[in-house]
Order: C-alpha cells, then sequence, then structure tokens
C-alpha cells in the first residue's frame, strides 16, 4: 500500500520508504522530513480526514503520494532534477538573438495549469476528473409554491 492508515480511522498518514519506492529519483534528493512536509503540504489540496471525497484509504494514500511527489519535483532545484526556479508550460515562442522565450499553458483552466506542471500532478489531475463533476444527490422534490 502507498499509504499507512493511522489508529485515528480515516486518516491516511505518511510512509517514506514506501513513498521513496514509488519515487526514487525524488527521493535521492528529498529528505524524510521534508517529503512528510510535502505531504502535509498534500493534504490542502486533497483533504486527508474522515471527510475526504476519496473514502477508499488504498486510492486516497496513492493520491495523496502523487500530490507530494508533484510538490517535491516543484521544490527541488533545476540541478536536482526538479522545476524550482525552472520555466513552466510550452514554448510558445522562441528567438535566438538576445535570447528570448515565451511560455504558454495551452488552453486550461487555472487550477489545471499548475497541476500540469509535472508528471505527478497530470497524473493526480486525471485521476481526481470524477471528482470535479457536479454531484446529484436524489432527495424529496419542493413543493411547489402557488400564488395567489
Amino acid at each position: 500500500m502507498s499509504g499507512t492508515i493511522t489508529s485515528q480511522a480515516g486518516v491516511v498518514t505518511f510512509d517514506y520508504a514506501t513513498w521513496s519506492a514509488l519515487f526514487p529519483d525524488l527521493a535521492t534528493n528529498t529528505s524524510d522530513a521534508q517529503a512528510a512536509l510535502y505531504f502535509d503540504q498534500a493534504g490542502d489540496y486533497l483533504n486527508n480526514t474522515p471527510l475526504s471525497p476519496v473514502q477508499n484509504l488504498t486510492k486516497r494514500a496513492r493520491l495523496l503520494n502523487l500530490l507530494t511527489a508533484h510538490i517535491a519535483q516543484l521544490m527541488l532545484p533545476v540541478s536536482a532534477g526538479g522545476n524550482g526556479a525552472g520555466t513552466v508550460g510550452r514554448v510558445a515562442s522562441a528567438s535566438e538573438g538576445s535570447t528570448s522565450i515565451g511560455l504558454d499553458m495551452g488552453s486550461q483552466s487555472v487550477s489545471a495549469a499548475w497541476f500540469m506542471q509535472t508528471q505527478y500532478g497530470a497524473m493526480f489531475w486525471q485521476a481526481t476528473a470524477y471528482l470535479r463533476q457536479m454531484r446529484f444527490v436524489p432527495g424529496r422534490s419542493p413543493r411547489p409554491r402557488i400564488w395567489p
């Protein structure tokens, strides 16, 4: 499993050994303490409480680990294989004299753009598409009001 379920029911805790096995390229340059902080930060994007929209703890652990990898990739310096202070987006235009480059995120929402900066974020975005859809909760129809 890609996380550990704590004694508090419905919560996934960070397991560095599992995370580093899943993302060895990131674990090389990310300490246990850093990764644990990134996991906590991942909880800001995906609720990690019993009230989470992802009730399956195994699935939630996978998603939180992807988010942790995404954040780690963003925070790592470029020299360590990360995106830190690097360019974001696809090259839309480039010139050689005086060296300039124009970047574009394409036609996507602002929310999606942040996730599309890394392969891990893109995988998380795709895996959670069902959470961004309207949910219909059937219930009793309201009684029509008839005005005099």
